[in-house]
């Protein structure tokens, strides 16, 4: 089994998020034994944002593209790759202003590729990266789970689904905000969720 952990806080140290998806790669872990560990830290690797060079060297011919092009592909090739190669994806999602960081988002640009990651058919859109399962550790400083506010859910839900990941399933950690009792409750709630996960 092949685990790909990505890590979207803005932090690479003492973030929330990290540490629910820690945990929950641990039990992914502990269930199978031997299994492989891959870390994308998107706050210390960050993946550059999808900018008009990147679209144009995109949408060049692969055989036409100048080295600097190619080489931009290639970047996104590879986190293209390393998704496709991976059982279960463990994305660590902190709330910034009701939405995703914009580390995550550049992530999703780069592997929301047509004919490679998604196509159009004649009956509509197809993801192509099936099999996976997907687990989001999401951590917000307040209260928005099934709540209007909550941006996020729906969003990722939304993507991920156009992609092919239908088999998600989120861990919530809220309240990290609001003193250290709600912090210790949320924390509490979501390792509970994550002892659930089945083996």
């Amino acid at each position: 089994m092949k685990i790909l952990q990505i890590n979207a806080s803005a932090r690479s140290a003492g973030a929330n998020s990290t540490r629910v998806a820690d945990s929950i790669t641990a039990r992914l872990q502990a269930a199978h034994p031997g299994a492989l560990v891959e870390v994308r830290d998107l706050a210390a690797n960050p993946h550059p944002v999808l900018d008009e060079p990147a679209l144009s060297a995109l949408f060049t011919p692969a055989e036409q593209r100048s080295p600097e092009q190619a080489a931009r592909v290639a970047l996104d090739d590879a986190l293209i790759a390393q998704v496709q190669s991976a059982d279960a994806i463990v994305l660590g999602v902190p709330m910034y202003n009701f939405g995703v960081p914009v580390q995550l988002k550049a992530w999703i640009d780069a592997i929301a590729r047509a004919g490679v990651t998604f196509r159009y058919t004649e009956n509509g859109p197809q993801g192509l990266i099936t099999g996976k399962k997907v687990y989001v550790a999401l951590a917000r400083g307040g209260l928005y789970r099934n709540t209007p506010a909550d941006s996020q859910v729906p969003y990722l839900k939304s993507v991920l689904a156009f992609l092919g990941m239908t088999d998600v399933e989120f861990i919530y950690a809220e309240g990290l905000a609001m003193g250290p009792d709600a912090a210790a409750k949320g924390f509490a709630k979501a390792q509970a969720q994550i002892d659930a996960i089945a083996a």
